[in-house]
């Protein structure tokens, strides 16, 4: 499969491949004429990849996983560490942006929003 085929059936963009094989993620063929030939373990390693990106994975993360993946000896817990390392800063972040939320409702709540200059929300972003 060339690029186009293999960015169609992966649901990645070329450039993300090219990204991909540059840090060393998948090692597609080359042709005599240089171009790049995938084949189906590469095609299969794009799809594990995009996947595990839109679930927020981290590119070392990723290659870990994909190491794992290709280990038909690893131990599961090795895969559910990093796992419930990933589930942690996403709850953190949760934790965080409900902060941001509830900060930034509170500021909202206590402005006027009419003619007055007076604004709670300024006030707020100055003293942090």
């Amino acid at each position: 499969m060339n690029i186009g085929d293999v960015a169609e059936r992966s649901g990645l963009p070329p450039k993300t491949i090219r990204y991909y094989e540059d840090i060393g993620l998948v090692t597609p063929q080359r042709a005599a004429n240089g171009y790049r030939s995938f084949r189906d373990s590469d095609l299969h390693k794009l799809t594990f990849l995009g996947h595990a990106r839109s679930l927020g994975f981290s590119i070392e993360d990723c290659r870990a996983l994909l190491a794992l993946y290709e280990d038909e000896s690893r131990a599961s817990s090795d895969v559910k560490q990093i796992a419930k390392e990933h589930l942690s800063r996403i709850d953190r972040k949760i934790a965080d942006l409900v902060a941001m939320r509830d900060t930034l409702s509170l500021l909202v709540r206590e402005c006027a929003g009419d003619d007055r200059p007076d604004c709670p929300i300024l006030q707020g972003l100055e003293t942090g």
